[in-house]
């Protein structure tokens, strides 16, 4: 499955700017530019986390925001803004990430603990 989306303006919702998005099964591939055009690439198994959020006008035109949460280095925020189907491709990115990480075997468990912090070293 493939995502092709392009950012809008939110004034009705119009392709109008020449950022496009394409979020594939393993890869986040962000298009920017008209003169002097950049590719930025974001592989899927470092997306740890993504955000949906959609203001007022964003609502009234059926656009979103997904922000990924990323371990990449040149995005640690990766932002997709003002795009159609943002909730379909926030769902999409959380499940296919979850996946990519489980196929490279680069699954993250956290540590929450189970009781108080103490110093093994101090006895009291």
């Amino acid at each position: 499955m493939e995502f092709v989306e392009r950012k809008r303006w939110l004034f009705l919702g119009l392709p109008f700017t020449f950022t496009k998005y394409t979020i594939k099964e393993d890869i986040i591939t962000v298009d920017t530019g008209l003169f002097k055009t950049v590719e930025n690439d974001c592989y899927m198994y470092k997306v740890q986390d993504v955000q949906h959020s959609a203001t007022l006008i964003e609502k009234m035109f059926r656009l979103g925001t997904v922000v990924c949460f990323t371990g990449d280095t040149t995005h640690p925020q990766l932002i997709l803004e003002h795009i159609k189907n943002s909730r379909t491709i926030k769902d999409f990115i959380l499940e296919q990430s979850e996946q990519a990480r489980l196929r490279r075997r680069t699954v993250n468990m956290l540590d929450i603990g189970s009781g108080d912090m103490q110093d093994l070293d101090d006895p009291e």
